[in-house]
Protein backbone atom coordinates (compact mmCIF):
# COMPACT_ATOMS: atom_id res chain seq x y z
CA UNK A 1 0.00 0.00 0.00
CA UNK A 2 2.89 2.48 1.08
CA UNK A 3 4.79 1.74 -2.35
CA UNK A 4 1.36 2.84 -4.30
CA UNK A 5 1.11 5.60 -2.27
CA UNK A 6 4.61 6.52 -3.24
CA UNK A 7 4.03 6.59 -6.90
CA UNK A 8 0.84 8.18 -6.94
CA UNK A 9 2.59 11.20 -4.61
CA UNK A 10 5.58 10.93 -7.61
CA UNK A 11 2.50 11.36 -10.34
CA UNK A 12 1.45 14.12 -9.02
CA UNK A 13 4.90 15.60 -8.53
CA UNK A 14 5.29 15.18 -12.20
CA UNK A 15 2.02 17.15 -12.81
CA UNK A 16 2.96 19.89 -10.92
CA UNK A 17 6.26 20.51 -12.75
CA UNK A 18 4.88 20.37 -15.61
CA UNK A 19 2.04 23.07 -14.47
CA UNK A 20 5.68 25.02 -13.95
CA UNK A 21 5.30 25.27 -10.33
CA UNK A 22 8.90 25.96 -8.19
CA UNK A 23 10.93 23.25 -8.50
CA UNK A 24 13.03 23.25 -5.23
CA UNK A 25 9.18 23.74 -3.45
CA UNK A 26 7.89 20.44 -5.70
CA UNK A 27 11.31 18.44 -4.75
CA UNK A 28 10.98 19.15 -1.22
CA UNK A 29 7.17 18.97 -0.49
CA UNK A 30 7.06 15.41 -2.45
CA UNK A 31 9.92 14.03 -0.76
CA UNK A 32 8.73 14.98 2.80
CA UNK A 33 5.43 13.58 1.84
CA UNK A 34 7.15 10.01 0.63
CA UNK A 35 9.04 10.37 4.17
CA UNK A 36 5.20 10.58 5.96
CA UNK A 37 4.31 8.43 4.18
CA UNK A 38 6.86 5.74 5.37
CA UNK A 39 6.71 6.79 8.63
CA UNK A 40 9.95 8.84 9.14
CA UNK A 41 8.95 12.39 9.09
CA UNK A 42 11.61 13.80 10.51
CA UNK A 43 13.79 11.68 7.58
CA UNK A 44 13.56 14.70 5.04
CA UNK A 45 15.12 17.48 7.49
CA UNK A 46 17.94 15.22 8.16
CA UNK A 47 18.30 14.76 4.14
CA UNK A 48 18.10 18.59 4.34
CA UNK A 49 21.46 18.80 6.61
CA UNK A 50 23.37 15.70 4.61
CA UNK A 51 23.00 17.75 1.58
CA UNK A 52 23.69 21.25 2.46
CA UNK A 53 26.98 19.24 3.83
CA UNK A 54 28.05 18.16 0.78
CA UNK A 55 30.42 20.77 -0.17
CA UNK A 56 32.83 18.81 -3.13
CA UNK A 57 29.51 19.29 -5.10
CA UNK A 58 29.26 22.67 -3.68
CA UNK A 59 32.67 24.08 -4.76
CA UNK A 60 33.01 24.00 -8.11
CA UNK A 61 29.30 24.91 -9.04
CA UNK A 62 29.09 28.18 -7.15
CA UNK A 63 32.71 29.10 -8.20
CA UNK A 64 31.54 28.54 -11.90
CA UNK A 65 28.50 30.94 -11.43
CA UNK A 66 30.03 33.61 -9.64
CA UNK A 67 32.99 33.78 -12.40
CA UNK A 68 30.26 33.52 -15.08
CA UNK A 69 28.86 36.44 -13.42
CA UNK A 70 32.11 38.80 -12.90
CA UNK A 71 32.14 38.29 -17.17
CA UNK A 72 29.20 39.59 -17.13
CA UNK A 73 29.47 43.07 -15.18
CA UNK A 74 33.15 43.53 -16.40
CA UNK A 75 31.36 43.44 -20.20
CA UNK A 76 33.54 40.32 -21.20
CA UNK A 77 31.13 38.66 -22.53
CA UNK A 78 29.68 41.20 -24.29
CA UNK A 79 32.97 41.44 -26.07
CA UNK A 80 33.01 37.60 -26.82
CA UNK A 81 29.63 37.92 -28.46
CA UNK A 82 30.15 40.64 -30.26
CA UNK A 83 33.30 38.63 -31.61
CA UNK A 84 31.53 35.69 -32.27
CA UNK A 85 28.16 37.87 -33.66
CA UNK A 86 30.56 39.61 -36.06
CA UNK A 87 31.97 36.29 -37.63
CA UNK A 88 28.58 35.15 -37.81
CA UNK A 89 27.58 37.76 -40.47
CA UNK A 90 30.45 36.29 -42.82
CA UNK A 91 28.72 32.56 -42.56
CA UNK A 92 26.70 32.42 -45.33
CA UNK A 93 24.39 30.05 -46.14
CA UNK A 94 25.90 28.70 -42.71
CA UNK A 95 24.44 31.42 -41.11
CA UNK A 96 21.65 29.41 -38.92
CA UNK A 97 24.12 26.32 -37.88
CA UNK A 98 27.18 28.85 -37.07
CA UNK A 99 24.30 31.05 -34.74
CA UNK A 100 24.06 27.78 -32.84
CA UNK A 101 27.52 26.93 -32.53
CA UNK A 102 28.14 30.59 -31.29
CA UNK A 103 25.33 30.19 -28.64
CA UNK A 104 26.57 26.72 -27.72
CA UNK A 105 30.52 28.58 -27.17
CA UNK A 106 29.16 31.11 -25.19
CA UNK A 107 26.87 29.02 -23.31
CA UNK A 108 30.32 27.00 -22.13
CA UNK A 109 31.23 29.68 -20.16
CA UNK A 110 28.12 31.67 -18.57
CA UNK A 111 26.05 28.23 -18.42
CA UNK A 112 22.61 29.47 -17.04
CA UNK A 113 20.36 28.46 -20.43
CA UNK A 114 18.00 31.57 -19.92
CA UNK A 115 20.70 33.63 -18.94
CA UNK A 116 22.45 33.31 -22.25
CA UNK A 117 19.49 33.23 -24.56
CA UNK A 118 19.16 36.57 -23.07
CA UNK A 119 22.19 37.69 -23.80
CA UNK A 120 22.88 36.44 -26.10
CA UNK A 121 19.36 36.12 -27.94
CA UNK A 122 19.30 39.97 -27.45
CA UNK A 123 21.82 40.51 -30.16
CA UNK A 124 21.83 37.23 -32.59
CA UNK A 125 17.93 36.98 -32.90
CA UNK A 126 17.28 40.37 -34.35
CA UNK A 127 20.87 39.81 -36.08
CA UNK A 128 19.58 36.58 -37.80
CA UNK A 129 16.25 38.29 -38.80
CA UNK A 130 18.01 41.27 -40.22
CA UNK A 131 20.05 38.92 -42.34
CA UNK A 132 16.70 37.51 -44.41
CA UNK A 133 15.87 34.24 -41.32
CA UNK A 134 12.60 34.21 -40.41
CA UNK A 135 11.73 35.23 -36.71
CA UNK A 136 10.59 31.51 -35.73
CA UNK A 137 14.20 30.34 -37.39
CA UNK A 138 16.63 32.75 -35.74
CA UNK A 139 14.64 31.97 -32.10
CA UNK A 140 15.06 28.30 -32.58
CA UNK A 141 18.78 28.77 -33.61
CA UNK A 142 19.54 29.96 -30.37
CA UNK A 143 17.43 27.96 -28.60
CA UNK A 144 19.15 24.45 -30.20
CA UNK A 145 23.03 25.96 -28.75
CA UNK A 146 21.68 26.45 -25.23
CA UNK A 147 23.03 22.95 -23.89
CA UNK A 148 27.04 23.79 -24.54
CA UNK A 149 26.94 24.16 -20.74
CA UNK A 150 27.88 20.87 -20.59
CA UNK A 151 31.10 21.45 -21.88
CA UNK A 152 32.02 24.03 -18.40
CA UNK A 153 33.52 21.26 -16.01
CA UNK A 154 32.32 23.33 -13.41
CA UNK A 155 28.76 22.56 -14.74
CA UNK A 156 26.25 21.10 -12.25
CA UNK A 157 25.75 18.01 -13.70
CA UNK A 158 29.27 17.26 -14.67
CA UNK A 159 29.84 17.73 -10.96
CA UNK A 160 27.92 15.74 -9.86
CA UNK A 161 28.20 12.87 -12.12
CA UNK A 162 31.81 13.31 -11.33
CA UNK A 163 30.76 13.02 -7.46
CA UNK A 164 28.94 9.63 -7.73
CA UNK A 165 31.70 8.19 -10.21
CA UNK A 166 34.61 9.31 -7.75
CA UNK A 167 35.82 11.02 -10.96
CA UNK A 168 37.00 14.40 -11.71
CA UNK A 169 35.27 16.80 -14.10
CA UNK A 170 37.34 17.05 -16.49
CA UNK A 171 36.79 12.90 -16.83
CA UNK A 172 33.56 13.41 -17.14
CA UNK A 173 33.37 15.68 -19.90
CA UNK A 174 36.15 13.17 -21.76
CA UNK A 175 33.36 11.06 -22.18
CA UNK A 176 30.59 13.49 -22.67
CA UNK A 177 32.18 15.42 -25.05
CA UNK A 178 31.69 13.98 -27.90
CA UNK A 179 28.43 12.61 -28.00
CA UNK A 180 27.85 16.35 -26.93
CA UNK A 181 29.68 17.89 -30.11
CA UNK A 182 27.45 15.47 -32.42
CA UNK A 183 24.14 16.45 -30.54
CA UNK A 184 24.91 20.20 -31.16
CA UNK A 185 26.10 19.18 -34.76
CA UNK A 186 22.69 17.17 -35.48
CA UNK A 187 20.65 19.97 -34.01
CA UNK A 188 22.51 22.10 -36.55
CA UNK A 189 22.12 20.13 -39.82
CA UNK A 190 18.13 19.40 -38.82
CA UNK A 191 17.34 22.86 -37.97
CA UNK A 192 19.14 23.97 -41.12
CA UNK A 193 17.20 21.39 -42.97
CA UNK A 194 13.85 22.38 -41.34
CA UNK A 195 14.02 26.20 -42.05
CA UNK A 196 14.77 25.54 -45.91
CA UNK A 197 12.27 22.93 -46.19
CA UNK A 198 9.92 25.86 -44.78
CA UNK A 199 11.96 28.63 -46.88
CA UNK A 200 12.28 30.86 -43.37
CA UNK A 201 16.49 30.70 -44.11
CA UNK A 202 16.07 34.28 -45.97
CA UNK A 203 13.39 36.93 -47.11
CA UNK A 204 12.46 38.15 -44.05
CA UNK A 205 12.66 41.67 -44.24
CA UNK A 206 13.30 43.53 -40.32
CA UNK A 207 16.12 46.16 -39.36
CA UNK A 208 18.54 45.36 -37.57
CA UNK A 209 17.53 46.21 -33.57
CA UNK A 210 19.67 48.48 -31.31
CA UNK A 211 20.92 45.55 -29.21
CA UNK A 212 22.29 44.35 -32.49
CA UNK A 213 23.52 47.60 -34.07
CA UNK A 214 25.28 48.20 -30.97
CA UNK A 215 27.65 45.84 -31.85
CA UNK A 216 28.73 47.71 -34.84
CA UNK A 217 30.17 50.94 -32.63
CA UNK A 218 31.55 48.31 -29.72
CA UNK A 219 35.53 48.58 -30.14
CA UNK A 220 36.36 45.08 -29.40
CA UNK A 221 39.08 44.52 -26.58
CA UNK A 222 40.42 40.82 -27.84
CA UNK A 223 42.04 40.66 -24.35
CA UNK A 224 38.29 40.66 -22.87
CA UNK A 225 36.95 38.05 -25.45
CA UNK A 226 39.54 35.37 -23.66
CA UNK A 227 38.36 36.47 -20.46
CA UNK A 228 35.74 34.32 -20.61
CA UNK A 229 37.11 31.36 -22.02
CA UNK A 230 39.91 31.52 -19.85
CA UNK A 231 39.41 29.06 -17.08
CA UNK A 232 37.90 26.16 -19.58
CA UNK A 233 41.46 26.57 -21.49
CA UNK A 234 43.30 26.30 -17.84
CA UNK A 235 40.98 23.37 -17.32
CA UNK A 236 42.08 21.39 -20.77
CA UNK A 237 45.57 22.20 -20.54
CA UNK A 238 46.18 21.19 -17.13
CA UNK A 239 43.89 17.76 -17.26
CA UNK A 240 45.52 16.88 -20.73
CA UNK A 241 49.11 17.85 -19.01
CA UNK A 242 50.01 20.08 -21.81
CA UNK A 243 50.82 22.08 -19.26
CA UNK A 244 51.22 19.99 -16.14
CA UNK A 245 51.52 23.30 -13.83
CA UNK A 246 48.15 23.89 -14.89
CA UNK A 247 46.61 20.88 -13.26
CA UNK A 248 44.14 22.12 -10.50
CA UNK A 249 40.36 21.91 -9.11
CA UNK A 250 37.38 23.73 -10.68
CA UNK A 251 37.19 25.99 -8.59
CA UNK A 252 40.63 27.73 -8.79
CA UNK A 253 40.75 28.03 -12.68
CA UNK A 254 37.45 30.10 -11.98
CA UNK A 255 39.12 32.36 -8.95
CA UNK A 256 42.05 32.45 -11.55
CA UNK A 257 39.74 34.00 -14.23
CA UNK A 258 38.52 36.48 -12.02
CA UNK A 259 42.21 37.69 -11.01
CA UNK A 260 42.27 37.91 -14.56
CA UNK A 261 39.40 40.09 -15.42
CA UNK A 262 40.04 42.34 -12.69
CA UNK A 263 43.67 42.67 -13.96
CA UNK A 264 42.43 43.26 -17.98
CA UNK A 265 39.35 45.31 -17.20
CA UNK A 266 41.46 47.61 -14.59
CA UNK A 267 37.29 47.25 -12.67
CA UNK A 268 36.75 48.49 -9.52
CA UNK A 269 37.91 45.20 -6.82
CA UNK A 270 35.04 46.29 -4.94
CA UNK A 271 32.53 45.58 -8.20
CA UNK A 272 34.29 42.46 -9.16
CA UNK A 273 33.80 41.24 -5.64
CA UNK A 274 30.53 42.17 -5.18
CA UNK A 275 29.68 40.57 -8.28
CA UNK A 276 31.61 37.33 -8.09
CA UNK A 277 29.44 36.67 -4.47
CA UNK A 278 26.20 37.79 -6.01
CA UNK A 279 26.56 34.94 -8.50
CA UNK A 280 28.02 32.58 -5.78
CA UNK A 281 24.97 33.20 -3.72
CA UNK A 282 22.58 32.71 -6.89
CA UNK A 283 24.09 29.68 -8.03
CA UNK A 284 23.87 28.80 -4.05
CA UNK A 285 19.99 29.23 -3.89
CA UNK A 286 18.81 28.07 -7.38
CA UNK A 287 21.37 25.82 -8.63
CA UNK A 288 22.43 23.79 -5.43
CA UNK A 289 19.48 24.29 -4.22
CA UNK A 290 17.48 21.79 -6.83
CA UNK A 291 20.22 19.53 -5.93
CA UNK A 292 19.62 20.01 -1.73
CA UNK A 293 16.10 19.24 -2.66
CA UNK A 294 16.96 16.24 -5.44
CA UNK A 295 18.38 14.77 -1.99
CA UNK A 296 15.28 14.85 -0.12
CA UNK A 297 12.98 13.97 -2.81
CA UNK A 298 15.19 10.56 -3.27
CA UNK A 299 16.14 9.62 0.35
CA UNK A 300 11.86 9.90 0.18
CA UNK A 301 12.25 7.22 -2.38
CA UNK A 302 14.57 5.52 -0.28
CA UNK A 303 12.67 5.72 2.56
CA UNK A 304 9.78 4.24 1.31
CA UNK A 305 11.53 1.09 -0.83
CA UNK A 306 11.02 2.29 -4.10
CA UNK A 307 14.53 3.02 -5.38
CA UNK A 308 15.56 -0.57 -3.94
CA UNK A 309 12.90 -1.95 -6.20
CA UNK A 310 13.49 0.16 -9.18
CA UNK A 311 16.81 -1.29 -8.89
CA UNK A 312 15.93 -4.84 -8.60
CA UNK A 313 13.40 -4.14 -11.76
CA UNK A 314 16.87 -2.65 -13.62
CA UNK A 315 19.43 -5.56 -12.47
CA UNK A 316 17.34 -8.22 -14.39
CA UNK A 317 17.00 -5.75 -17.65
CA UNK A 318 19.77 -3.43 -17.66
CA UNK A 319 18.18 -2.67 -21.11
CA UNK A 320 15.68 -1.03 -18.97
CA UNK A 321 17.80 0.49 -17.39
CA UNK A 322 19.90 2.19 -19.84
CA UNK A 323 15.99 3.33 -21.52
CA UNK A 324 15.70 4.55 -18.67
CA UNK A 325 18.71 6.56 -18.20
CA UNK A 326 17.38 8.06 -22.07
CA UNK A 327 13.98 8.47 -21.69
CA UNK A 328 13.32 9.20 -17.91
CA UNK A 329 15.19 12.99 -17.87
CA UNK A 330 14.22 13.99 -21.26
CA UNK A 331 10.38 13.36 -20.54
CA UNK A 332 10.08 15.21 -18.17
CA UNK A 333 12.47 17.92 -19.43
CA UNK A 334 9.99 18.36 -22.15
CA UNK A 335 7.08 18.64 -20.02
CA UNK A 336 8.57 20.31 -16.91
CA UNK A 337 10.95 22.91 -18.82
CA UNK A 338 13.62 21.78 -16.36
CA UNK A 339 16.47 19.93 -17.55
CA UNK A 340 18.19 20.49 -14.02
CA UNK A 341 15.53 18.75 -11.84
CA UNK A 342 14.99 15.39 -14.01
CA UNK A 343 18.73 15.17 -14.93
CA UNK A 344 20.11 15.40 -10.90
CA UNK A 345 17.11 13.73 -9.35
CA UNK A 346 17.70 10.51 -12.09
CA UNK A 347 21.53 10.22 -11.64
CA UNK A 348 20.99 10.52 -7.56
CA UNK A 349 18.29 8.01 -7.61
CA UNK A 350 19.04 5.72 -10.35
CA UNK A 351 23.11 6.13 -12.10
CA UNK A 352 24.83 6.15 -8.34
CA UNK A 353 23.83 2.50 -8.22
CA UNK A 354 25.00 1.99 -12.33
CA UNK A 355 27.48 -0.95 -11.27
CA UNK A 356 24.75 -3.13 -10.20
CA UNK A 357 22.90 -2.83 -13.98
CA UNK A 358 26.67 -3.66 -15.42
CA UNK A 359 26.74 -0.08 -17.00
CA UNK A 360 29.76 2.65 -16.10
CA UNK A 361 28.28 5.53 -13.81
CA UNK A 362 30.05 8.41 -15.87
CA UNK A 363 28.25 6.95 -18.78
CA UNK A 364 25.03 6.68 -17.37
CA UNK A 365 25.14 9.32 -15.40
CA UNK A 366 26.28 11.32 -18.88
CA UNK A 367 23.37 10.14 -20.77
CA UNK A 368 20.86 11.23 -18.45
CA UNK A 369 22.73 15.00 -18.13
CA UNK A 370 22.32 15.28 -21.57
CA UNK A 371 18.57 13.43 -22.16
CA UNK A 372 17.46 16.16 -19.90
CA UNK A 373 19.24 19.02 -21.74
CA UNK A 374 17.90 17.93 -24.88
CA UNK A 375 14.59 17.65 -23.50
CA UNK A 376 14.83 20.82 -22.42
CA UNK A 377 16.07 22.32 -25.92
CA UNK A 378 12.44 21.18 -27.16
CA UNK A 379 10.00 22.14 -24.45
CA UNK A 380 7.88 24.75 -25.11
CA UNK A 381 7.62 25.73 -21.62
CA UNK A 382 11.77 26.07 -20.87
CA UNK A 383 12.35 29.53 -19.73
CA UNK A 384 15.37 29.81 -22.35
CA UNK A 385 12.50 29.05 -24.71
CA UNK A 386 9.89 31.98 -23.63
CA UNK A 387 12.92 34.44 -23.85
CA UNK A 388 13.75 33.15 -27.36
CA UNK A 389 10.18 33.45 -28.08
CA UNK A 390 9.57 36.96 -26.24
CA UNK A 391 12.97 38.66 -28.47
CA UNK A 392 11.40 37.11 -31.64
CA UNK A 393 8.03 38.18 -30.97
CA UNK A 394 6.86 34.66 -31.48
CA UNK A 395 4.69 31.39 -30.07
CA UNK A 396 7.36 29.31 -28.07
CA UNK A 397 5.49 26.47 -29.12
CA UNK A 398 7.18 27.25 -32.93
CA UNK A 399 10.64 26.93 -31.21
CA UNK A 400 9.73 23.35 -30.03
CA UNK A 401 8.62 22.03 -33.62
CA UNK A 402 11.03 23.06 -35.24
CA UNK A 403 13.97 21.73 -32.57
CA UNK A 404 12.23 19.03 -32.41
CA UNK A 405 12.97 16.52 -35.18
CA UNK A 406 16.73 17.02 -34.55
CA UNK A 407 16.59 16.78 -30.74
CA UNK A 408 15.09 13.27 -30.93
CA UNK A 409 17.31 12.24 -33.57
CA UNK A 410 20.34 13.86 -31.24
CA UNK A 411 18.93 11.89 -28.17
CA UNK A 412 18.60 8.82 -29.92
CA UNK A 413 22.17 8.78 -31.37
CA UNK A 414 23.98 10.08 -28.37
CA UNK A 415 21.87 7.03 -26.46
CA UNK A 416 23.62 4.63 -29.23
CA UNK A 417 27.16 6.28 -28.51
CA UNK A 418 26.74 6.20 -24.49
CA UNK A 419 25.04 2.97 -23.56
CA UNK A 420 26.26 1.13 -26.11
Amino acid sequence: MQIWLGILVILVMVYLLAKRYETRMVLFGTGMALAIIAGKPMGAFASFTKALQDWRILEPIVASMGFAMVARVTSCDKHLIALLANALRKAGPFLIPGAIFVTAAINSSLTSAAGVAAAVGSILIPLLMAAGVHPSAAASAVMAGTFGSNYNPGHVHTVLVADLAQKTPMDVLAVQSVPLTIALVIGAVSLTAVTFYLKENKGYDLKVSNAASDLDSLKINYLYTIVPMLPLIILILGTTKAVPVLQMPVSHAMLIGVLVALVVTRSNPAKVSEAFFKGFGESFGHIFGIIVTAFVFVDGMNALGLIKALINTMTTSPAIAKLAAALGPWALAVISGSGEAASIAFNKAVSAHASQFGLDTVHMGSMATLSGAIGRTMSAISGATIICAGFAGINPLEIAKRNAPGMVIALIVTYLILMH
